[in-house]
């Protein structure tokens, strides 16, 4: 999952991003509304943290003009105005949810956490395969019930490949919704990740397959 977070407090969205990858979120951040408006015309994201007081261009200006352009991902607006007004406007333009400063960390992430679960209305919460069940909100995989330890990483590997499932996924294809523009990564560190995660997944019957040149297949040798 990939987030867009636009912050102009340098301290509060370094806590933030932090905090985001932790729990195994990608997470790209700008300070200004013009390079929030930007950012979301070039790269797909699954969700925008949007502040309103924002230079440049204003946090309701950027949403309005998101909205124009027919994107829909999820909206969370992230402000000290806390005025009734304030959040009726947010709404009105398209937020999807509205959160005032100062709060903490876990409701945020809990708020994120309930937005990606209403995005995914249309798709499954919780994926299947083989033996192995991915929990996407929660961030839970399981086999026959018992917890798949897997690190942040190694978990964003899998989900990318069960969204693509029976589809190879490049290395490029990774890299682009695992890392935020300001972590440096190699395709060396990326096949580590993809090395981690296929001796996991070695003894629930479930295969990556790489693909000479293209990328990785991920596969059930029970099929």
């Amino acid at each position: 999952m990939r987030v867009l977070l636009s912050e102009d407090d340098e301290i509060l969205a370094d806590g933030i991003a932090k905090a985001l990858r932790q729990a195994g979120f990608a997470v790209d951040h700008v300070g200004t509304g013009e390079d929030a408006d930007q950012a979301l015309q070039l790269n797909n994201f699954d969700l925008l943290i949007l502040d309103l007081g924002l230079p440049k261009i204003d946090g309701l200006e950027v949403l309005r003009r998101l909205r124009a352009r027919k994107q829909v991902l999820p909206v969370l607006i992230l402000t000290a105005r806390d005025r009734l007004e304030d959040r009726v406007m947010g709404l009105d333009f398209g937020a999807d949810d509205y959160l005032t400063k100062p709060f903490d960390l876990p409701e945020l992430e809990a708020r994120v956490r309930a937005l990606l679960r209403r995005g995914r209305v249309a798709a499954d919460v919780e994926v299947v395969y083989g033996a192995l069940r991915f929990d996407t909100v929660g961030r839970r995989v399981t086999v026959h019930d018992q917890q798949l330890e897997l690190s942040a990483r190694e978990l964003a590997v899998l989900e990318i490949l069960l969204q693509r499932g029976g589809k190879v996924v490049s290395k490029e294809q990774l890299i682009e919704h695992m890392y935020g523009w300001d972590e440096e990564v190699s395709h060396n560190a990326m096949e580590v990740n993809v090395h981690r995660l296929r001796k996991k997944l070695e003894s629930v019957g479930i295969n990556i397959r790489t693909i000479r040149g293209l990328g990785y297949l991920l596969e059930s040798r029970s099929s």
